[in-house]
């Protein structure tokens, strides 16, 4: 199942949409040059969020007058907004992308830019906050929009809960379009994940445990529906 459209007027060009989704891709293509390259591993660890770390830092900060595990800890912040942009696999990518695109459009029409850009990257550090509470002891690095993007389509299905998904099955060489419920995707968004390891990069088995990720994506469904009740819009 592809989704294709929403059908839903917008007044507004999608630009935030447009630009996390060009960061996306730049930074894959990066990625994928590193992978070649045998550099990737490092740019993994310093960028993901590596939940001990975290843990650790916030700890030692919270505990102690150390300036310098509050610096520490200051610079662990941006890992939880830097692993949002990364990305494990090349449909790990394109999946992401076409839901944003698809249901994220209709959010930033209603919320405004710089609204829909501040819930996109609450809704992932948030996640990524929780993964963090839920295993504090792991010492494997979490990437990508997932609770982000996740996030973007429990608010959709909040807001517009019986619109029409224009969708493209594709069998074999034939596309048949059909009309599909908003809803299904809350379905298939959980199904397609099991199909993320098309296009792997080499460090795909050392990030994202499947057992832990998996569950807290629908912890970022229940954030998104909760940011959107709590946001003010049009």
């Amino acid at each position: 199942m592809i989704p294709i459209s929403n059908r839903i007027p917008s007044g507004r060009q999608p630009v935030v949409v447009y630009l996390i989704i060009g960061i996306n891709i730049v930074l894959f293509i990066w990625e994928w040059k590193l992978d070649v390259k045998g550099e990737l591993s490092h740019i993994i660890n310093s960028w993901g969020v590596t939940p001990t770390k975290i843990f650790y830092v916030t700890t030692a900060a919270f505990t102690t007058l150390n300036p310098a595990a509050w610096i520490a800890w200051l610079l662990l912040q941006l890992s939880l907004v830097q692993g949002l942009f990364l990305h494990s696999s090349f449909s790990h990518l394109i999946g992401n992308s076409l839901f944003l695109l698809v249901f994220g459009k209709t959010l930033e029409n209603l919320l405004g830019h710089l609204k829909f850009l501040y819930f996109y990257l609450l809704c992932g550090v948030l996640t990524f906050g929780l993964q963090i509470l839920v295993e504090p002891t792991l010492n494997l690095p979490l990437i990508g929009s997932n609770g982000a993007t996740v996030g973007v389509l429990g608010a959709y299905l909040y807001k517009f809960p019986k619109t029409k998904i224009d969708t493209i099955l594709p069998l074999l060489i034939i596309f048949i379009p059909l009309k599909i419920p908003a809803s299904f995707y809350l379905y298939w968004w959980f199904i397609q994940q099991l199909f993320y390891g098309f296009g792997n990069l080499s460090i795909h088995s050392s990030i994202n445990p499947s057992n832990l990720s998996y569950w807290m994506h629908g912890i970022g469904l229940i954030i998104g529906i909760i940011l959107m009740r709590s946001l003010k819009y049009k």
